[in-house]
């Protein structure tokens, strides 16, 4: 059976921010509009005017991904600067205040502000999201199933929110907390086939909780009108060498539970209330603190767990070329992630500001 290819996505929100008072401000979907010229599809309004989204191309391998992200933020920060605007990455801006964000006019928006309210509007944070592509929907339940375990671990290194409207939060991720006021968001239940699932998906649809699938805003979801598996559960991350790294191990993942199927090998299976603890830990601690290891059932320093993940991962990375992309998570462990590098400017100066200059700096890193 030849090797399947797990091509790549990649999307990712960034903030518009005002050089002068660096608060967020909208772009009035000028960048969107501006951008269409040149990107037509890969750029992208969010719910909130302060919210540019771009999403790279299908793409057959990492250097592909690496190449078109890197386009598309020199492109955004390109086009943000002609209309007056900056452009910085991280999961939540460190103090402007959700309520003095215009929502986007468009019915799609407005239909979910009627529906969830101040949850909705007070939703003021920015994720990257990245498409593995499988072959059918049977292995994308399977997956999904196996790779939940990990989510806490690639959530641990993706942390970079630890402020909200002027606090620090004690959180590595606060933009999590403020997402799980949503429904249908958070680990994933175990479904033991496609079928099942779409069931799931069915009966929601019937009793009128969502009217399509791409309002189930799990960590990780089979999407429902793609061939991929969507990991949903990381902070936007500020240096583009982040995103390629940890987006370079979720498809190593991906292609190592598959190579674990096709020799007949089973990845254990855990509870989801099992792994929320963990993901409550990478919240909280970031890659600082413990996670749990369940196969032996203790706790360990989640950098171990990381280093462990990078060794499961290791004996696939030369078929997808991607091992100088994943090695790069060993300086992120060294340098500390998003959150942690904030948090140190913050300590340093006492100045949020200068919190902002250094996210829109570390933005534009190796463009």
């Amino acid at each position: 059976m030849p090797q399947p290819v797990f091509t790549l996505g990649i999307e990712e929100e960034f903030q518009t921010i005002d050089p002068t008072t660096r608060e967020l401000r909208s772009h009035m979907s000028k960048i969107v509009e501006d951008g269409r010229v040149t990107l037509h599809e890969q750029v992208k309004a969010e719910m909130h005017e302060a919210v540019v989204e771009v999403g790279t191309h299908i793409c057959n391998n990492i250097q592909e991904a690496r190449a078109d992200v890197l386009h598309l933020r020199r492109q955004v920060i390109e086009l943000a600067d002609r209309v007056g605007l900056k452009i910085a990455a991280a999961g939540t801006h460190p103090f402007s205040r959700w309520q003095d964000q215009p929502i986007t006019p468009d019915a799609r928006y407005d239909k979910i502000v009627e529906e969830l309210q101040e949850a909705a509007r007070s939703n003021l944070v920015f994720g990257m999201h990245v498409h593995v592509g499988i072959q059918n929907r049977d292995l994308g339940v399977y997956m999904m199933n196996a790779l939940r375990y990990f989510l806490p671990h690639l959530f641990a290194l993706s942390t970079n929110s630890p402020f909200w409207e002027g606090r620090e939060t004690g959180y590595k991720s606060f933009r999590t907390k403020v997402f799980e006021r949503f429904p249908r968001t958070g680990i994933p239940g175990y479904f033991t086939s496609a079928s099942d699932y779409d069931e799931f998906i069915a009966l929601l649809i019937k009793t009128g909780c969502i009217d399509n699938g791409k309002k189930i805003w799990w960590d990780l979801r089979l999407h429902p009108f793609f061939d991929t598996i969507e990991y949903r559960i990381c902070d936007m991350m500020m240096r583009p060498d982040e995103t390629i790294a940890v987006a370079a191990v979720m498809q190593a993942l991906v292609a190592k539970i598959y190579k674990l199927k096709v020799q007949n090998l089973n990845f254990r299976l855990y509870r989801s209330a099992l792994i929320k603890e963990n993901k409550w830990r990478a919240a909280r601690y970031g890659i600082d603190g413990t996670l749990i290891d369940f196969g032996s059932q203790e706790e360990k320093p989640a950098r171990a767990l990381i280093h462990e993940l990078l060794d499961f991962v290791d004996d696939v990375l030369d078929e997808l070329g991607s091992r100088h992309e994943v090695e790069y998570v060993l300086k992120m462990l060294e340098m500390g992630t998003g959150a942690d590098r904030q948090l140190a400017v913050f300590h340093q100066t006492g100045d949020l500001t200068k919190v902002v200059d250094f996210i829109i700096e570390e933005t534009s890193i190796g463009l």
